[in-house]
């Protein structure tokens, strides 16, 4: 029985039709009524009665009768409106009840007659007891569950007792419960059926998403899923659709600011972006929704780090406001919100206009909140924290004496329940912590201590802003001993910064900065802690990087750390300081190259896991090809709202990715999978000769050799980081004075500086190669240089001394066959390929007819890729192409498809982004970026014959980010680059004398690419007399 009780239709039926159908059971159907197909089917069989069934059928005739009764005397309740008619219904109705026990079938029909008779005397005053109609029909559910033909309308009947008895009682549970009754009983209802209009209607689902959208905010895991549930009621073009958008982004974003899960976060953001698009034209307020969105950000932004998140907050913002003119209601909260916004990107890019902008923005708020008004203490919180910004840059104490007195004023008006109040609490003792290294006034740090610690207390443990309680008592504590020199003062500061830097529901980003501070907080006081200051540091930007998807996205997350890039070799000299060099390889090697390596990550051979668990290396390979393709699509996304979702997916994926990592390390023998290396493993690097690390700290400057077996070298150098910087810029100037002389004139500048070089820097290291590892001449060695080093030409130290017997002291290229590497990883990770040979095959590509804007012609390459295509072997399987052919796409085909390569032409660095460094082609630029997307294990070698092949990246020097790198990482194992302007008239010199080397006559038919060291250091060897030496030492070895 649905409705009021009236008769909306009625179903005829002829004997012969009934009895047309023998004994089998079948279906009939009402007709529509009103337009509407009504959802009853009634299933009918012919009984022929017997003396047994008799007694059985005349109880269900009685049945029958007491509930056509009861029906009848219902419909007389509903016209009329008369208790009494109504009081009978219920007597037939529970007549019918008792004559149907519940192992009765009709025993639910039976229960559901009552409840409804029942619930609509409640409905209309003349009963109470709404309790117990609510138990009938949850009764009755039970007794319908799923598939059964009538368990939607027992959903839909207790759905209606629970409405109704919210309505009177305004029971949460109750308006929850019966959200998810409808939840499950919509797709139960087909379209035009009579139960659908009667569920979608003001009475049904509407009723219910008010009501829910009426509570309070829960962000427990039942709240946040009936958010969930009340959106799925509200589907694309439903009018309540925004609104339940933004409740439960709102829930999502509690959660988030509870737990500090950013994938809250992230869904929060995707569900805003929707309500911004749905808000209509003529909305009363559509900055709310913007201010909403852009506060979301904001937060991201926080959380993680990412530029675009900010400016998009800071012009939706910025949208808003222009929506809140002077004399809107709303004005003074976009006025807090843009002001908020500024600071940060202030603190982020130092722009003084912003913070300039941002104390306008909240002096015009505070007029609007005079004291009384409820936001006073937010605004009087945000005006004192941008003065207290802008006082950390330009140190006017004023502005710190304002913020502080601000600061006192809002507290009071912070009701200690509110969640706001602990920041108000650690903001005004980090300005106390500014004012006592400026006054030295002890009660304005204890007072200081005091709030942080109240500040800490009213939190739980895993609260993410409990980090900031840590942070600034280890600013207070810090401060505090900086003046008194209390030990004790300093060990509970580390302790903070311990805690700080390991808070696992803060982002990384403010990790990271602790962890820094740490550091240098350590590292200047002497404290015991700088190495695991260090470890943590890498630790978590490691972690950090990983969860950007692109490899430009990492490189700017890494430079965005700026200050911290000497913590490579700062690290190495704080373990070298602390004379444990093993663990100084090991952080030098885990603080560099970090974006090759989390890159390398999905390139790592895996044939001994493949030996030991078939099925887990086919997992982890597949995760790592979905990992890197979801990597390659972000990167290509432009749309913000896609590029959030591209970013949520790949950290999706990656979450999948370590957890088969982690099963890996479980595994025998694989514990250490994919973990920074330990110096046992690292010391692979040296099987065929020692690597030497070139140190460059602010600390000290040294060289640590490891040789092929044993215990690390340490060689302590006389040169400064200042003398090195002062060094690279005298070589750059040398080398541009070189490029505008004669070819035979002396380059008496450069021949200065290389004696500095071989003098301050390889002579101590030539002695202990020498004379402690007893390294015979002409063996191989490796240069590893961090930092300054990496702008010097090492190998090409000279003394240019001249014995008593008149004959030449040697140089370090007489003495030994130089190569570099740009971590001893990458080195191993070339040799373990190696393990991997196919038939070569040989591709020289040339282009010296770039086009108009892309540089001069290069009149020399045709004739040096003649000069190339006579000296390979003619056994090799070799190709050419140049001009119109060498374009980036063909470039790209042939070497994936050749496992040596020769290009000439023009090569590009791009200081400011490295991975847009190119090489020149006819159409597009071949950038670093598409060399690093291929995946080409068999390659071998490559000749580089191209301008600045091998220059890092001035950002992050210790990232070693240049096209030789890229190659060597996408699979050449060995590669020839420069480290500047080649002039290719001179360059086929070179390039003659290399490849005569590299393919000698009496070994015919062989391509060993790890000759190339060798055949380069005799190649400029025996180009003395016809190159200059800027062109001779320009071209450099790397790899194997």
């Amino acid at each position: 029985m649905l409705g009021s009780g009236e008769v909306i239709g009625k179903l005829e039926l002829s004997w012969d039709d009934l009895l047309n159908h023998g004994d089998e059971p079948f279906n009939i159907s009402f007709s529509s009524v009103r337009s509407v197909h009504p959802s009853l089917t009634l299933k009918v069989a012919v009984v022929h009665a017997c003396d047994e069934a008799l007694s059985d059928f005349l109880v269900d005739c009685k049945v029958a009768r007491d509930t056509d009764a009861g029906h009848a005397r219902f419909a007389k309740y509903v016209k009329y409106e008369r208790v009494p008619h109504l009081k009978v219904a219920v007597q037939h109705f529970q007549l019918v009840l008792d004559q149907c026990p519940v192992s009765h079938p009709d025993h639910a029909a039976a229960l559901t007659n009552i409840a409804w008779a029942r619930l609509q005397g409640y409905i209309r005053n003349d009963l109470q007891d709404i309790d117990g109609i609510t138990s009938l029909f949850r009764e009755a559910l039970t007794l319908r569950p799923q598939r059964h033909p009538d368990h939607p309308l027992s959903l839909y009947n207790l759905a209606e007792a629970l409405n109704w008895r919210h309505d009177k009682k305004s029971s949460a549970a109750d308006i929850c419960e019966a959200a998810q009754l409808y939840h499950k009983l919509l797709p139960l209802c087909p379209e035009g059926t009579y139960l659908r209009s009667i569920v979608e209607g003001p009475n049904g689902v509407d009723y219910v998403i008010g009501g829910c959208n009426k509570l309070p905010i829960d962000a427990s895991e039942e709240g946040i899923c009936l958010r969930r549930v009340v959106l799925e009621l509200c589907p694309q073009g439903h009018q309540h659709r925004l609104r339940a958008l933004d409740k439960l982004s709102l829930v999502l974003n509690t959660r988030f600011t509870q737990r500090g899960n950013i994938d809250d976060l992230d869904e929060s953001i995707r569900f805003l972006r929707e309500a911004v698009s749905l808000c209509p034209e003529g909305h009363s307020d559509p900055a709310y929704y913007l201010n909403n969105l852009a506060f979301s950000l904001e937060r991201r932004f926080d959380h993680q780090g990412k530029p675009n998140d900010l400016d998009e907050a800071i012009s939706l913002y910025e949208e808003a406001l222009r929506l809140h003119p002077v004399g809107h209601k709303n004005r003074d909260v976009s006025l807090d919100n843009l002001s908020g916004a500024l600071v940060s990107r202030f603190n982020k890019c130092n722009a003084i206009d912003d913070i300039t902008r941002a104390i306008s923005l909240c002096r015009e708020a505070l007029m609007l909140h005079p004291p009384g008004h409820p936001r006073c203490d937010t605004t009087l919180s945000n005006l004192a924290f941008a003065l207290q910004t802008r006082y950390n840059e330009l140190d006017v104490i004023e502005d710190l004496n304002e913020a502080i007195d601000l600061y006192r004023e809002s507290l009071p008006l912070i009701r200690l329940d509110v969640p706001g109040r602990h920041p108000a609490l650690y903001n005004l003792s980090s300005a106390l912590c500014s004012r006592f290294t400026h006054t030295r006034k002890n009660e304005d740090i204890q007072e200081a201590i005091n709030l942080c610690q109240e500040s800490s207390a009213a939190l739980p443990l895993l609260h993410p802003d409990r980090c900031f309680s840590y942070i600034w008592l280890n600013d207070a504590y810090l401060s505090r001993y900086q003046i008194l020199h209390n030990p004790a003062d300093l060990s509970v500061a580390v302790d903070n910064f311990r805690l700080a830097s390991r808070h696992p529901t803060q982002g990384f980003p403010s990790r990271i900065i602790q962890a820094y501070k740490w550091v240098v907080a350590a590292e200047r006081h002497g404290h015991g802690s700088a190495l695991e200051a260090y470890s943590t540091f890498f630790e978590l930007l490691d972690a950090h990087l990983a969860t950007r998807s692109s490899t430009t996205s990492r490189r700017e997350a890494a430079a965005a750390f700026h200050s911290a890039r000497s913590l490579p070799a700062d690290a190495s000299s704080c373990a070298i300081r602390c004379e444990n060099l093993r663990h100084a390889v090991e952080l030098v090697e885990r603080g560099r190259g970090q974006q090759w390596s989390l890159a390398s990550r999905l390139k790592t051979p895996v044939e001994d896991l493949e030996s030991a668990n078939p099925k887990l290396a086919h997992d982890y390979l597949e995760l790592s090809k979905l990992v890197s393709n979801a990597a390659q699509g972000s990167a290509d996304s432009t749309d913000r709202a896609a590029a959030d979702q591209a970013a949520t997916k790949y950290r999706k994926l990656t979450e999948q990715w370590e957890a088969a990592v982690t099963e890996i390390r479980n595994l025998q023998g694989f514990s250490r999978f994919l973990l920074p290396p330990l110096y046992a493993d690292l010391q692979a690097a040296a099987r065929h000769g020692p690597v030497i690390i070139l140190i460059a700290s602010q600390y000290s400057c040294s060289a640590v050799i490891v040789p092929t077996s044993g215990d690390p070298h340490n060689v302590p150098l006389s040169i400064t980081l200042a003398d090195l910087k002062t060094l690279k810029d005298r070589f750059t100037r040398a080398i541009r004075h070189a490029s505008r002389m004669n070819p035979a004139e002396t380059r008496t500048d450069l021949i200065v500086l290389l004696r500095i070089v071989w003098d301050e820097i390889m002579l101590p290291i030539v002695n202990v190669l020498e004379n402690v590892l007893e390294l015979k001449h002409r063996s191989r060695i490796w240069l590893c240089p961090t930092a300054a080093f990496t702008s010097i030409p090492l190998h090409a130290a000279h003394p240019f001394q001249t014995r008593a017997d008149r004959s030449k002291e040697p140089c370090l290229e007489d003495l030994y066959i130089c190569s570099y590497t740009p971590t001893l990883s990458a080195l191993i990770r070339s040799r373990q390929m190696m393990k991997r040979r196919v038939t070569p095959s040989f591709v020289a590509i040339g282009q010296g007819q770039p086009g108009a804007g892309k540089g001069k012609a290069l009149s020399a390459v045709d004739s040096e890729l003649e000069l190339v295509h006579k000296l390979v072997p003619a056994t090799a399987n070799h190709t050419t192409i140049s001009g119109d052919a060498a374009t980036r796409a063909g470039a790209l085909q042939v070497l994936e498809e050749n496992t040596w390569v020769h290009l000439a032409c023009h090569g590009k660095q791009d200081p400011t982004q490295p991975y847009n460094s190119h090489f020149v082609m006819r159409d597009e630029h071949l950038t670093l970026l598409d060399i690093m997307d291929r995946d080409i294990p068999h390659a071998e070698f490559a000749f580089l014959s191209a301008c600045h092949t091998a220059v890092g990246d001035e950002e992050t020097p210790d990232e070693v980010i240049h096209l030789a790198a890229g190659l060597q990482f996408s699979g050449f194992k060995s590669v020839v680059g420069t480290l500047w302007e080649v002039d290719d008239a001179v360059a086929k010199h070179v390039v003659q004398a290399f490849y005569t080397y590299m393919f000698h006559p009496r070994e015919v038919g062989v391509m060993d690419p790890t000759k190339a060291a060798w055949a380069l250091n005799c190649a400029t060897h025996a180009v003395k007399t016809t190159v200059p030496l800027e062109q001779r030492i320009v071209f450099i070895h790397i790899g194997v």
